[in-house]
């Protein structure tokens, strides 16, 4: 399902929570919101998560918003509140090996349909950032940007987000050279050069090209310095067109 019940309808100005309430409206509960971090990165797991938060001011977070725009310590009591607050949420680790194995659309979608099948209350409505994601069991909604309009892919979009974080800053400790703690694996120029010089780590993804090419798996790039050659903040897996920065 890729519309909402008939009948029902969200205003744009109905705010971060709209979604939800015009759902339950129509007598849908509970709602489940579910997002992913880390699909454009090169580096390290890709995390899904999913939410369904409690209807009334028990479920308004404090601060809740996409977690791409919040700091990292709005992030981090963002995420305590969502923790605290939800009916259910449930987190999925996806590591690298799984990302190269599957390719990264793949790996992204069997994230998303885990985070909501580990939910101790099953939702009988799912929203999800994007992009439609069959197999989950109950209707669902692709919200275009919904990480930034609806409130449970938002709390979903924390979880995810503050867990890979914590999950690559661990990684930076035994990979120092890469300085994942700051980049958490996403293409860089810092992230770039230590790739150049010292090649992948154990836990790059070598599906995506500029690993690949670091690795001397692909040819070097014949000029630096054109212009027209892929950028290499979008150095996208091998056959894949993928989303940076998530």
């Amino acid at each position: 399902m890729s519309v909402l019940p008939r009948g029902a309808t969200v205003r744009r100005d109905a705010g971060l929570y709209g979604y939800e309430r015009a759902l339950r409206r129509h007598g849908i509960a509970p709602i489940a919101g579910v997002d992913e971090a880390g699909r454009g990165a090169c580096a390290g797991p890709l995390v899904a998560g999913a939410a369904i938060l409690p209807e009334g001011k028990a479920g308004i977070v404090p601060g809740l918003a996409d977690s791409k725009l919040l700091t990292a310590a709005a992030r981090e009591r963002c995420y305590d509140q969502v923790v605290r607050r939800a009916v259910a949420w449930s987190v999925v680790v996806v590591g690298h090996e799984e990302c190269d194995r599957l390719g990264m659309h793949v790996a992204n979608v069997e994230a998303l349909r885990r985070a909501v099948a580990l939910l101790d209350l099953p939702p009988a409505y799912v929203l999800t950032d994007g992009f439609p994601v069959d197999g989950l069991g109950v209707p669902g909604l692709a919200v275009w940007k919904g990480d930034r309009v609806a409130a449970c892919i938002s709390a979903a979009s924390v979880l995810a987000k503050v867990t890979r974080d914590r999950i690559m800053t661990d990684l930076d400790r035994e990979w120092p050279a890469y300085d994942f703690k700051t980049h958490k694996g996403y293409i860089t120029d810092v992230h770039t050069a230590a790739l150049r010089e010292h090649g992948p780590s154990p836990v790059h993804r070598m599906r995506f090209v500029n690993v690949r090419r670091a690795a001397g798996l692909e040819p070097p790039l014949s000029d630096p310095s054109d212009p027209l050659r892929e950028p290499e903040d979008r150095a996208h897996p091998a056959g894949e067109q993928d989303r940076v920065g998530r």
